[in-house]
């Protein structure tokens, strides 16, 4: 029987997202191609550092053992052939399985996210994670320079959301950015029994509520909302996760207070939020992507600032 991905969490993840190649990255950014090349081949047995999504990738592994895997994970780049054997043996170096890689040489990799199946896109280039969104796939850019995850917690994935333009759809989050907070309030308040739309990282969060229930005898998955929201709109986010039928583990519902200082404690191993001004300030903590969806990332970038400032929400 050929091989299959079904029933498997499927990761794909660039080669910068998962390990630090920043100072080959330079090189690659000056147009000279070649000598990248040879600078990764000149590296081949150099392993490369740990990247801002690599405690996400490890701890998941963790999850297969020899009876099942459970998760499957695929270097999805466009760095060449070449530098892919240094990516493989950084990950063999690291003690990882990763079996399967895509380098496309410069190309956009995004489209062999439909045949991988994937529920999860990682990159550190911003119009690829556009693209993948775009088709539909949960996808962040990645915080190059966020801190690695803390080491309290070795044996528990942790992954924390935002809600509105990430869990959920922008349905209220318009409401928001067109009328305020007095109208984004009373409209989550009207609407609290009436489940929000599915938002892109939906499919993360079911697949993740699956990995969940197969259960591990070495590993866990802790899930957390993390969300400007507060009473009474805080019923709707709720409601909405039992009409789903998947469920997460701590729920933070701040009140237009910053994120990073909550995050740091909660000591996850990736979040998730669609505003850049929230991931600025988690970076500073913990490890972050960038989800370009939703109205606020197809408004004018000192719009959006401008109404944050004006507001006890951002």
């Amino acid at each position: 029987m050929p091989a299959t991905l079904q029933d498997q969490l499927v990761v794909a993840i660039s080669s910068r997202a998962l390990f630090d190649f920043e100072e080959e990255n330079c090189l690659f950014e000056t147009g000279d191609a070649a000598a990248y090349m040879q600078l990764q081949l000149e590296r081949l047995d150099v392993p490369a550092r740990p990247g801002v999504a690599f405690s996400l990738v490890k701890k998941l592994l963790a999850f297969n053992d020899a009876a099942q895997r459970r998760v499957e994970v695929v270097v999805l780049s466009r760095n060449d052939p070449v530098s892919g054997m240094r990516v493989f043996r950084s990950v063999a170096a690291a003690g990882m399985t990763v079996e399967r890689g895509v380098f496309t040489q410069g190309r956009d990799p995004f489209r062999y996210l439909r045949p991988l199946g994937a529920h999860l896109f990682l990159s550190a280039n911003e119009a690829d994670v556009r693209q993948a969104l775009g088709l539909g796939f949960p996808a962040a850019r990645v915080a190059i320079g966020s801190p690695q995850a803390g080491s309290n917690h070795p044996d528990e994935v942790r992954i924390a959301f935002d809600g509105d333009a990430v869990l959920f759809a922008d349905e209220a989050e318009r409401v928001y950015q067109a009328k305020g907070l007095a109208a984004f309030q009373k409209h989550e308040k009207l609407k609290a029994e009436l489940p929000l739309p599915d938002g892109p990282f939906k499919p993360l969060l079911a697949a993740l509520h699956r990995l969940q229930q197969a259960g591990s005898p070495v590993m866990r998955l802790r899930t957390a909302l993390v969300t400007a929201r507060s009473a009474p709109a805080h019923e709707r986010a709720i409601r909405t996760l039992m009409h789903w039928g998947v469920g997460v583990d701590e729920a933070m519902f701040l009140g237009g207070l910053p994120k990073g200082e909550f995050l740091r404690e909660f000591e996850p191993d990736f979040f998730f939020d669609d505003q850049t001004g929230h991931i600025e300030h988690a970076a500073r903590h913990v490890p972050a992507g960038h989800v370009a969806a939703g109205v606020t990332n197809s408004a004018p970038a000192a719009e959006t600032t401008a109404r944050r400032a004006r507001s006890n929400r951002a």
